[in-house]
């Protein structure tokens, strides 16, 4: 009997584009005769889809075409529930169509950003019990939020740039006494960033107070948390992709990204030519860095995996002041692009292999969740107790 796996995708994130295409790379990797992987597309409107129209991304040209060509699902907010239902059913109550379009039996997330890649879907999943790869609600939150992240890194020792953070709403009362503490804290060149963003979305440098101002305005039309960190100069960006769980995992080769500017763009990550998703990018791998820098980055994306409570597959970025040779952690992409699978391939895990290994995780969380306890098999309200102020039977009992 063939495992159903449902990959969601796309999603109301301005990384849509860039979860399709990961989605369809790893569809494309599962061994099929193992696997009936069901594809389940999220509009930018939250609305989700299922069909093989959804498996040619030349279709994707024409979203509103494509969505009327495929099954418009949905999926119970029951525990236990694991089945997909069609969101339309002509005749209604009274159709005599299956309203059952299949039962998944694992799910797998690959939705970039916000919406998907922050908590919201895996809060979703975790109310229905389905198993599903990658990081809980929890971990998701705490990667996605550089804010949070950094702040736990730091609590764990593990090194992170100096960084200022507030609100939008913040910016707008108090842009003067922010301004002064970044000046103070932070010194120029900096770096703004949404707090809750990837692929580059938002990012800009400031130099001095007026590119400040305008790269903290473009930021905030993103995002309510907003940071600002330390500019490393004379830096290289190395990043590594991490592969289990928290208690039980392994960091691939690392990979140096090409940059023709400060920093690496959302055109430099996606826009490869002939290559689809993060794959395009320019980059060396492995990394042309010693061997003694390799292994020390390897071991803190292992630990920065670790501390988080990450699941699945991840990818930590960091940074390396070449002037002494620091190495700083600069953010985790817990649903990274293209799953990072090229980082896995040559580090001798084929992407299919890796695929396979995503669903065994997910199965093997489900098994060791279920284990816990979460109720009591006990009725409180038949021990003889009420509530007080205003519901009859008072708090006697409690």
């Amino acid at each position: 009997m063939k495992t159903n796996v449902g990959v969601f995708f796309g999603g109301r994130s301005v990384e849509h584009e860039i979860s399709v295409i990961s989605a369809l790379q790893a569809i494309n990797a599962f061994d099929t005769a193992k696997y009936n992987v069901i594809p389940i597309y999220i509009s930018k409107q939250g609305r989700w889809y299922t069909g093989n129209e959804l498996l040619n991304i030349r279709n994707y040209k024409d979203m509103k075409g494509l969505t009327e060509r495929c099954e418009e699902v949905f999926m119970r907010p029951e525990y236990g529930d694991y089945r997909l239902y069609r969101a339309n059913l002509s005749g209604g109550l009274f159709s005599k169509k299956n309203p059952v379009i299949d039962e998944l039996h694992v799910a797998i997330p690959v939705l970039h950003g916000s919406h998907g890649e922050d908590g919201m879907f895996e809060g979703l999943l975790e109310t229905i019990g389905i198993p599903f790869a990658g990081c809980d609600t929890l971990s998701s939150a705490n990667g996605m939020d550089k804010i949070t992240m950094k702040m736990i890194l730091k609590e764990c020792d593990i090194p992170v740039v100096d960084y200022v953070w507030f609100t939008d709403k913040e910016w707008q009362t108090k842009q003067e006494a922010l301004i002064e503490k970044i000046e103070t804290k932070l010194s120029y060149p900096v770096i703004v960033k949404p707090a809750n963003l990837g692929s580059s979305v938002g990012i800009g440098k400031a130099v001095d107070r007026d590119s400040l101002i305008a790269k903290i305005g473009n930021a905030s039309q993103f995002s309510q948390r907003l940071i600002v960190e330390h500019m490393i100069e004379n830096m290289m960006e190395i990043n590594c992709s991490v592969l289990g769980d928290c208690d039980d995992h392994q960091s691939s080769v690392c990979e140096e990204p090409i940059s023709k500017g400060d920093f690496l763009s959302y055109d430099e990550k996606y826009g490869g030519g002939s290559k689809a998703g993060m794959q395009a990018s320019e980059k060396r791998i492995p990394a042309d860095i010693p061997q003694e820098m390799s292994e020390a980055i390897r071991k803190m994306a292992g630990e920065t995996f670790r501390v988080l409570s990450c699941h699945g597959v991840s990818r930590i970025d960091v940074m390396v002041d070449k002037n002494d040779n620091k190495i700083y952690v600069n953010e985790i992409n817990t649903i990274p692009g293209s799953l990072s699978f090229y980082l896995w391939e040559e580090s001798g895990i084929s992407f299919t292999q890796l695929m396979d290994r995503l669903v065994s995780l997910a199965l093997k969380r489900k098994r060791e969740t279920d284990r816990k306890t979460f109720t009591y098999d006990a009725n409180i309200f038949a021990m003889g107790g009420g509530v007080k102020g205003g519901v009859k039977g008072g708090m006697k009992g409690f």
